[in-house]
């Protein structure tokens, strides 16, 4: 899922299922073939224990782009009505985002954002491999936005590694309002791993902050992108709202 702020599904898996295997040696080798795409600092990935990989977003496909270049299982939540649809259509949905690791979560606001969190803790908790976008929400200017909190909150919680992942040319293969994707090329590219943990304890939001920033950096490096210095999201509406927010801005996570 783009946004974080979202209540958890209960049972779901641990970790991706045999169909997850199936769809991702399958498509791997015919999306390198049909895209090319280039793949850099893949070694930085670990290849075992828990470890987020937080990335810019640009498009719907990032969540199935990055899985397929990661050289192990990811796993990312996903809004959850591509999990209950009927019929054919149903299900044909459901297997897919099943298939590339995608974990159902249903949308909310306020508190409900810390039940998508603990969700994504218990995927790392297991060992897994967790992918997530600080922003919030895909970037529809092509700017990069301020990172919400959330990422340092799992990272200084679990223990586990972020590496960052910047990704350049994936609004071209589908762009707002497109159906149909298109052969465009596309870059990932994986950096050093970071170990937020000299910032603090998970209960700092000093803390959470600075190793937010820290993470944003290394993704902004990889990216290229131009800095927007705002949050990603509608602004606060009436002057009321808007006095509040300035005054005491409350923490994105």
């Amino acid at each position: 899922m783009s946004e974080i702020e979202a209540d958890a599904v209960p049972a779901q898996p641990s970790k991706p299922g045999p169909v997850y295997g199936l769809v991702r040696g399958v498509l791997r080798p015919l999306v390198r073939v049909v895209y090319r795409p280039t793949i850099t600092g893949a070694e930085h990935v670990p290849r075992h224990g828990p470890v987020i990989l937080a990335s810019n977003h640009l498009s719907f496909v990032d969540s199935i782009v990055i899985p397929l270049a990661a050289p192990r299982p990811v796993q990312f939540l996903a809004k959850s009505h591509y999990f209950t649809g009927t019929g054919l259509k149903g299900w044909v949905s459901r297997t897919f985002f099943t298939a590339i690791g995608a974990v159902g979560v249903e949308r909310g606001a306020g508190a409900a954002a810390q039940a998508a969190l603990d969700q994504g803790r218990r995927i790392l908790e297991a060992g897994n491999a967790f992918a997530l976008y600080p922003e919030g929400t895909r970037s529809l200017d092509g700017r990069l936005y301020k990172g919400r909190t959330g990422v340092a909150w799992l990272a200084l919680t679990t223990g586990a590694v972020v590496v960052p992942v910047g990704l350049v040319g994936t609004q071209e293969i589908q762009p707002v309002g497109s159906s149909m994707p298109r052969v465009r090329p596309v870059t990932v590219r994986f950096g050093a791993p970071i170990d937020v943990s000299r910032h603090g304890t998970a209960e700092s939001g000093r803390a959470r902050r600075a190793a937010t920033d820290e993470i944003m950096a290394a993704i902004h490096a990889l990216s290229g992108q131009e800095l927007a210095n705002a949050y990603n999201e509608v602004p606060p509406h009436g002057a009321l709202a808007k006095i509040a927010d300035r005054v005491a801005p409350r923490e994105r996570v």
